[in-house]
C-alpha cells in the first residue's frame, strides 16, 4: 500500500466543488461542524434519514408533495424510501431545457466512429421526447408497460428511453453486438409492447448491418405492437416479407411538436431493467426505481464527480453496460452528455482522448484498459490534445493498476483527478470511489461512497481493517433493486445478495479497507485465489503483469484439483511479435515476486491467443476456472454473453488436452 497520496484536494479549487457547498448545507441543517469528507461519510451512514433528506433538498428533487418521511422500513431487502412521494425521472432529466441560459446549448453530443457529429439542444431534446412519448401513448403504452431498445449508444437511445420514462413505462436495452437470440433472451422476458431498433452500428472501421437481426428479434417477441426503425447507418428499413409488426420510421415519430408530459409515479415504481452478465444461464433482470435512481445519481454525479448544469460528461460505454445509465443521468445533473458509437481504440489508442478534447469534456470515463493501451503505445494525451477542460477521469469495470496513476498525473494532467470507482449493475451506482475533497492513493479507491455503509467482513461477520474480506453493505441504499424480473416471491433476489449474511448485502467482491480509509478491490470472491490458506486477489497479479510491455493482457485462476492439489496458472496474451520464452517467464515471475509476493507467482505461465470477457469487458475468471476443473463448455457459459466465445472455446480445448498453450 502506498504510504503517500498521489493526489491531494486543492482547497482553492475553482469553481468550488458542490460537495463543499453540501457540507455547509448539512452543517446548517444539523448544527454539526463537519469539516471534510470523512466527517460527511460518517454522518451519511449513521443518519440515513438526515443525509438522504438533505440530498433531496440540496438538489431540489421535483415531486407532487414534499417528503414527510425518508425511510419507513430499514430492512434489507424491502427498505421503503420516501413513502408517499411521486416523481418522474424524465422530468428531472429534461428540466435544464426550461432554463433560458441552457435551452439552446447541446444536451447530447453524438459522435460516430466515422467522425460524424450530431448535437441535440436541450430545447430540441424536450420536443423530441415529447413527440416520441405522444406516439407511445397512441400505441396504447401505459404505466408499467415495457419498451425495449436494440440500439447503439446514440442520441436516439436516450430520447427513446426518456420518452418511455415520461409515460411511466419500463425501459430496457441491449447493444447490437448481441445476435437476435441473445437479445431476445434478455428483452423477451419483459414481454414488451414496443421495440426501438437501429439498422446497425459501427466498430473498428466497419459498419455492421443488423436489419436481419431486428426482424428475427421482433419475431421472437410476440407481445410487440410496434417496431420503430432507427437509421443509424442511413439504411432504409423495408419489411418486404411482413416480418416486422407495425414498422414505423424514427423520423416519423420524432418530428412532432409536442411538449413532454410526465406521469409522476410512486418513488419505488420501476424505471428500467438491467441484466446480470448471464454467462452461466438466463440473465437476471434487475429492476431499479424512478426515485431510487434520481436521488442516487444526483448524489453520485453531483457530489462525487461534481457534475453541475453546463458541464460536459463523456463516459465510454455501450447500451449493455450500467455506465450507459450514468451517461443518461448526466442529463439529470444538467450536464451535456456525450454518446459515442464505435471502438474506443480505433483508429488508435488516442481516440477517446481526442473526443474528450473535441467536446471539452469536464469528466471522462474509461476502463483501465485505455490507460494500459496508451502507456504501451507511448502516447501523451495532455500534450497531444487540448484537455484543459478535463478535471476528473472516472475509471471502472476493473481495478485500476497502481502504475496507471502516475501515468495520468505525468502524461494527462497533474491536477486531473483519477477517480477509480467500484460499483455494480446491481445498484446501478458506486460503492467506493473518489470525491473532490478526498485524497487518492495509487492503486486504491479513495473512500466508500457517501451513503454507502461499506465494510469488509470475515466469514463470521466480523469487520476487518488491513485484511482481505467480503465486501458488505450494512445499511440500505435507495438504488438497491426493487426486485428481480419474474421473481414474484423474491427468492432469487434474497439468495443473490443476502444468503451469506441475512439482512446484510454481500456483493461478492474481496476488498481491503486500509488503515488510512481507502478501499482496495482484490477481485471477485467467487474467483478467489487461495494459496496455502492465504487469500490472494487476481487484481494484485494483473496490476503487475499487465504493466509488462510484452504482455497485452492476462488472466489468472486458482483451481482446486480432485486429488486435493491446487493449480494456479497465469494465462497471457502476448504483444505482437513476442514469444513466451524462458527469459520472459522468469521476468514475469520475478516481477510478481518482488512487486507482489512469492505467493503471487503462478505455478505455470501459459500463452493463449485471447482472453474471454463478458460483453461489458470483465474477464471470465470463473468460467475458465470451471473449464479447467472439467466442466462442460455448454454448462459454463452462454455464448451470447461472451465477447469472444472462440476464446472461451480455446480454454475448453486446452482443458481437454487439445491445446499446448504456447
Amino acid at each position: 500500500m502506498t504510504a503517500e497520496p498521489i493526489w491531494l484536494p486543492d482547497p482553492d479549487q475553482t469553481p468550488r466543488p458542490q460537495i463543499a457547498d453540501f457540507i455547509d448545507f448539512a452543517n446548517q441543517r444539523t448544527g454539526q461542524n463537519m469539516a471534510g469528507y470523512d466527517d460527511l461519510w460518517k454522518w451519511s451512514v449513521t443518519d440515513l434519514d438526515g443525509f438522504w433528506g438533505a440530498v433531496w433538498d440540496f438538489f431540489d428533487v421535483i415531486a407532487d408533495e414534499p417528503f414527510t418521511e425518508v425511510l419507513a422500513d430499514r430492512s434489507m431487502p424491502g427498505a421503503d424510501w420516501f413513502p408517499g412521494t411521486r416523481l418522474n425521472y424524465a422530468e428531472h432529466a429534461l428540466r435544464s431545457g426550461l432554463d433560458d441560459k441552457l435551452a439552446d446549448e447541446p444536451a447530447i453530443i453524438t459522435i460516430k466512429e466515422s467522425g460524424e457529429r450530431h448535437e441535440t439542444t436541450w430545447r430540441e431534446l424536450r420536443r423530441q421526447v415529447g413527440s416520441v412519448a405522444a406516439w407511445l401513448r397512441e400505441q396504447g403504452v401505459e404505466q408499467g408497460d415495457r419498451i425495449v431498445g436494440y440500439l447503439p449508444n446514440t442520441h436516439h437511445t436516450l430520447i427513446a428511453f426518456l420518452a418511455s420514462a415520461s409515460v411511466g413505462a419500463i425501459w430496457s436495452a441491449c447493444a447490437q453486438d448481441y445476435a437476435a437470440e441473445g437479445a431476445g433472451t434478455k428483452l423477451g422476458q419483459l414481454e414488451p409492447k414496443v421495440l426501438f431498433a437501429a439498422d446497425g452500428y459501427l466498430w473498428n472501421g466497419q459498419a455492421f448491418d443488423r436489419r436481419d437481426q431486428v426482424a428475427d428479434l421482433a419475431n421472437r417477441m410476440p407481445s410487440l405492437r410496434a417496431v420503430v426503425g432507427v437509421g443509424n447507418l442511413g439504411e432504409e428499413f423495408i419489411d418486404e416479407h411482413g416480418q416486422i409488426t407495425n414498422l414505423t420510421a424514427w423520423d416519423d415519430i420524432a418530428s412532432g411538436n409536442a411538449e413532454p408530459e410526465f406521469a409522476r409515479v410512486d418513488f419505488d415504481t420501476p424505471l428500467w431493467v438491467l441484466y446480470s452478465s448471464g454467462t452461466t444461464g438466463i440473465p437476471k433482470g434487475i429492476v431499479h426505481s424512478h426515485g431510487g435512481v434520481v436521488i442516487d445519481h444526483l448524489r453520485l454525479l453531483g457530489l462525487h464527480l461534481d457534475i453541475r448544469p453546463g458541464d460536459r460528461f463523456f463516459w465510454y460505454t455501450n447500451t449493455n453496460w450500467m455506465m450507459w445509465n450514468l451517461v443518461a443521468s448526466a442529463l439529470v445533473g444538467g450536464a451535456t452528455t456525450v454518446c459515442f458509437d464505435g471502438s474506443p481504440l480505433y483508429p488508435g489508442p488516442g481516440r477517446l482522448w481526442e473526443i474528450a478534447a473535441d467536446t471539452k469534456a469536464n469528466v471522462l470515463g474509461v476502463s483501465p484498459g485505455i490507460f494500459l493501451a496508451g502507456m504501451k503505445a507511448g502516447i501523451e494525451p495532455g500534450k497531444q490534445f487540448d484537455l484543459s477542460a478535463l478535471r476528473t477521469i472516472g475509471a471502472t469495470g476493473a481495478p485500476v493498476p497502481a502504475h496507471c496513476f502516475p501515468w495520468v498525473r505525468d502524461f494527462v494532467g497533474e491536477r486531473v483527478q483519477l477517480a477509480s470507482t467500484s460499483g455494480g449493475t446491481d445498484v446501478v451506482s458506486g460503492f467506493a470511489g473518489s470525491a473532490p475533497n478526498a485524497p487518492i492513493w495509487a492503486g486504491e479507491l479513495s473512500r466508500p461512497v457517501l451513503g454507502v455503509a461499506l465494510e469488509s467482513w470475515d466469514d463470521n461477520g466480523q469487520p476487518l481493517v488491513g485484511e482481505v474480506g467480503e465486501m458488505v453493505i450494512t445499511a440500505p441504499m435507495p438504488s438497491m433493486p426493487v426486485k428481480f424480473w419474474n421473481d414474484p416471491d423474491g427468492e432469487r433476489y434474497r439468495d443473490t445478495y443476502f444468503s451469506m449474511f441475512p439482512g446484510v448485502w454481500r456483493h461478492g467482491d474481496w476488498i481491503t479497507i486500509t488503515d488510512h480509509g481507502s478501499v482496495i478491490i482484490s477481485g471477485r470472491s467467487d474467483a478467489t485465489l487461495n494459496r496455502q490458506g492465504v487469500r490472494l486477489g487476481s487484481a494484485d497479479i494483473y496490476d503487475v503483469v499487465d504493466g509488462i510491455p510484452e504482455v497485452a493482457e492476462s488472466l489468472v485462476i486458482g483451481a482446486e484439483q480432485p486429488d486435493g492439489g491446487y493449480w494456479m496458472p497465469l494465462f497471457v496474451v502476448l504483444a505482437s511479435g513476442v514469444s513466451l520464452d524462458s527469459a520472459l517467464r522468469s521476468r514475469i515471475a520475478g516481477e510478481l515476486r518482488s512487486k507482489a509476493s512469492p505467493r503471487h507467482v503462478p505455478d505455470d505461465i501459459i500463452a493463449v491467443p485471447a482472453i474471454p470477457h463478458t460483453k461489458t469487458g470483465k474477464k471470465l475468471e470463473v468460467p475458465v476456472k470451471r473449464l479447467i476443473q472439467g466442466h462442460a463448455l455448454e454448462k459454463v457459459a452462454n455464448p451470447d454473453a461472451v465477447d469472444s466465445f472462440e476464446a472461451l472455446t480455446y480454454f475448453a480445448r486446452f482443458a481437454n488436452g487439445g491445446g499446448t498453450g504456447d
